[in-house]
């Protein structure tokens, strides 16, 4: 590159040996390199990769704590939609990416970067997850992905040719070997995939992190109550110990530490790529489960039907946005401002125990439930009357008949 002032890119960097590669890279390219870490949960050594990072050259290492932002901003919203991609997934790794993005756009603008990097590969959903997010929060960034560039993807071909790179320029090699599978962690879920994985008929080996095998987890059930405003967690108490947390990150944390010891939240699934392929996951988000079933639990108990069939068709669209990458899109923020507007009423506690991988919904209460007890009871008639449900039925069948009336006309000629 030609000029004194070299271009400045802010890479995403994990310490870890693909970015600490494309950081010396990026650096032989000709940019000043100043490297991002966002702490969204995940167990991570930052001193050391902050060190790592400078001793690798670049100008300036920033760490951003996002934990408190991640649940109140992405996770709480995501529970408020019962948000779920394909029936199974509870999309951890999805929601964590505009998070970061966003506080990696305005680290970019403060530093002048007008260049990101990141180490995302070029066949998976992250690179599309960070790229429209910097693009909707930063349009004139130019985004450099190394594993899209023939000149770096023909250079290294594998990972022994990354680790010939780091030797040759002093980058710490790791000392553990590397799993046979990647993995992406944060305070809602770890995610794995690739390597041994890849065979979806293969049994994933006890890779688990944040869960207790079912078969090892405690013999009695753990109660635990949950209490909801507006769709939103805001108290949980442990009915067997007296436990109780009432702010967002402490309650997200409570959960994932009950969940976790009994098992909960482990799937083993094929899921459709946004890019076009299917791969197979491996994921564990034990406090995200709970929060699902309850929240399930007390919209249904709160919510008008036909207002809810809408909501959920809303929350399967919200989920679709947010797994390929349109967090920052006028539709998803659409989509959530109508989800936030479902929510008003949904206020109550839901009783819930664990136990061996499962969630038991035990019981629940709320000043704003729609649930007439007298009206449903079979020893109370109330005011029901139940002569007009043959009326009911007369006209709703009226339907059917004449279908198959006709049809069967139809057939006859």
């Amino acid at each position: 590159m030609s000029g004194d002032a070299k271009p400045k890119v802010l890479l995403a960097y994990s310490g870890g040996l693909d970015t600490s590669c494309i950081l010396v890279w990026l650096i032989e390219q000709g940019y000043d390199v100043f490297a991002y870490m966002a702490n969204v949960g995940q167990d991570e050594d930052f001193k050391a990769a902050r060190a790592k990072g400078l001793k690798l050259g670049a100008k300036k290492v920033i760490i951003s704590d996002l934990v408190k932002e991640f649940v109140e901003d992405y996770i709480w919203p995501a529970v408020q939609a019962n948000a779920i991609y394909e029936d199974r997934y509870l999309l951890g790794t999805a929601l964590a990416r505009p998070c970061i993005a966003k506080t990696m756009v305005e680290v970019a603008k403060q530093e002048g970067a007008t260049f990101i990097s990141h180490g995302a590969t070029g066949k998976g959903n992250d690179q599309i997850r960070f790229e429209l997010s910097c693009y909707a929060l930063y349009p004139e960034v130019q985004v450099i992905a190394p594993w899209r560039m023939p000149e770096f993807y023909k250079r290294f071909r594998g990972r022994q040719d990354l680790f010939e790179y780091a030797q040759k320029n002093n980058i710490p090699l790791p000392v553990t070997p590397k799993s046979p599978w990647s993995m992406d962690a944060n305070l809602m879920h770890i995610s794995f995939e690739s390597g041994v994985l890849e065979d979806p008929k293969a049994h994933a080996p006890d890779l688990y992190l944040m869960t207790t095998g079912p078969e090892k987890s405690p013999d009695k059930p753990e109660k635990l109550e949950i209490e909801f405003e507006k769709g939103v967690p805001v108290k949980v108490t442990n009915l067997n110990c007296g436990t109780t947390k009432s702010q967002a990150l402490d309650i997200f944390v409570y959960l994932n530490e009950v969940g976790g010891r009994h098992g909960i939240g482990r799937i083993d699934i094929v899921e459709n790529r946004f890019i076009g392929m299917k791969s197979r996951g491996v994921y564990e988000t034990p406090g995200g489960t709970i929060l699902y079933h309850a929240h399930i639990d007390i919209e249904a108990f709160t919510m008008d039907r036909e207002v809810r069939k809408i909501k959920q068709s809303l929350g399967l669209k919200f989920s679709e946005q947010v797994y390929q990458g349109f967090w920052y899109s006028p539709e998803c923020e659409y989509t959530k401002l109508c989800i936030a507007s479902s929510q008003q009423c949904v206020r109550g506690k839901v009783t819930l125990s664990v136990y061996k991988g499962q969630v038991y919904i035990l019981g629940r209460e709320s000043p704003l439930s729609l649930y007439n007890e007298e009206l449903v009871s079979m020893d109370v008639q109330g005011e029901y009357d139940p002569v007009d449900a043959a009326g009911f039925i007369k006209i709703n069948s009226l339907r059917l008949k004449e279908f198959n009336r006709l049809r069967s006309k139809a057939k006859s000629t």
